[in-house]
């Protein structure tokens, strides 16, 4: 057959967790929206900053269409990526320059440019597992190997896995907080470790080990400082999505930094911009290129995903359900009541409830649920779980 055999697996074989949300959709026309508690997505529901409509509206009252929505520069437009740099440097400290700033389609195309730009025969990249499932997609088609590092049991870094991860042949460690599934946000002195280690590992190598900092999450957090890793550790790529902070899931727009410390800082720009040319992602989206410089560090009402995370957490601990508290984004780790977390997902099903098994994060036995949803699903969901935890006999 005459078709790539590995794209047809990729597209007859979705995520799991896009698979729960069609599965969502369709049960949503069978017995009403109402009566689906989909908690499968990470697609914000609160509204956007306002400042974001109001950039919109002025640009398209200000700027001539032609411009407006015009092909901008490969990277990107100049003036959104010296805005980009500047913020960096402004809010952070972080040592990065326009030249160095790649406008991207969102965080997979971020990730997906870094890791082709990265990734020659033989390379190895670390996750701390549990992590998001498409890094397994993005690693591989990039060329590269996975080599996964188990979290410690409170979902923060165990440095002797890491230690025993990170080899001769790791190219980079991929680096997500806070953290998609567990919402854990990591320290100051963590990172601070976490730099040390990757040093002492670079030296027995010969050649650095990079760090890739996914955060499309740094402004949801609850109280939790997100450190800036530009300035922790120089072998840092930068890769950061507005989808999440700014509540623009389907304009798909973010970009790659990488500081003017980084080694090889300009080849490996060099080589950012040629992935981008070779996979397609050049020229971000126009319009909400112009948007996001003009709202970077804004973002949707944190203090609606805090209530909702408050109000799921408490009644599932007060059900019976094991769970670690999340420090930020928008999802609960819960522990399933059985080994087989696929088999307790089916059976939450019976409840019209949608929730996403861990094994495809990297660990058996969780459920991830996203409460980035109206507060009126969770409260209308709430029944639901207390009949599905009573099965279980949890209380």
């Amino acid at each position: 057959m005459s078709i790539n055999q590995t794209m047809r697996h990729l597209g007859e074989e979705r995520s799991v967790i896009r698979e729960i949300f069609e599965y969502g959709n369709a049960r949503k026309k069978e017995i009403g929206e109402e009566n689906v508690f989909d908690f499968s997505l990470g697609n914000p529901s609160v509204p956007a900053p306002p400042e974001v409509n109001a950039e919109i509206a002025r640009l398209i009252a200000d700027m001539p269409p032609v411009k407006l929505h015009g092909y901008t520069s490969a990277a990107g437009a100049p003036e959104v990526r010296a805005a980009v740099a500047a913020y960096l440097q402004t809010q952070f400290g972080a040592p990065v320059s326009a030249s160095r700033v790649y406008m991207t389609c969102g965080a997979a195309a971020s990730l997906t440019i870094s890791l082709a730009a990265m990734s020659e025969a033989g390379d190895e990249f670390v996750v701390v597992a549990p992590c998001f499932p498409e890094y397994r997609v993005f690693i591989e088609r990039a060329g590269g190997k996975v080599v996964e590092a188990r979290a410690a049991a409170d979902f923060h870094l165990d440095f002797a896995a890491l230690a025993r991860a990170v080899g001769s042949r790791t190219k980079a460690v991929i680096l997500n907080s806070p953290n998609n599934p567990t919402g854990a946000v990591y320290g100051r002195e963590e990172l601070a470790a976490l730099a040390a280690l990757l040093a002492e590992k670079s030296a027995e190598r010969g050649a650095p080990v990079y760090l890739i900092a996914d955060e499309p999450y740094r402004e949801l957090t609850y109280g939790a400082e997100v450190p800036c890793l530009l300035n922790i550790y120089p072998d840092t790529v930068l890769c950061y999505s507005f989808s999440k902070s700014l509540s623009l899931a389907g304009e798909r727009i973010g970009y790659i930094a990488v500081p003017d410390g980084c080694t090889d800082a300009d080849a490996l720009f060099a080589a950012v911009c040629g992935a981008g040319r070779a996979l397609g992602y050049v020229c971000a989206p126009a319009l909400f290129q112009r948007v996001a410089a003009k709202c970077l560090g804004k973002s949707g009402d944190i203090a609606a995903y805090r209530e909702n995370r408050d109000l799921l957490w408490n009644a599932l601990r007060a059900y019976g359900f094991e769970c670690v508290p999340p420090e930020g984004a928008f999802y609960l780790f819960v522990r399933s009541p059985e080994p087989d977390a696929k088999a307790f997902c089916a059976r939450a099903k019976k409840y019209e409830l949608l929730l996403v098994p861990s094994d495809s994060f990297g660990v058996p036995g969780y459920v991830r649920i996203s409460y980035c949803v109206a507060k009126e699903t969770i409260q209308s969901a709430l029944p639901a779980f207390e009949k599905l935890a009573k099965e279980y006999g949890l209380r």
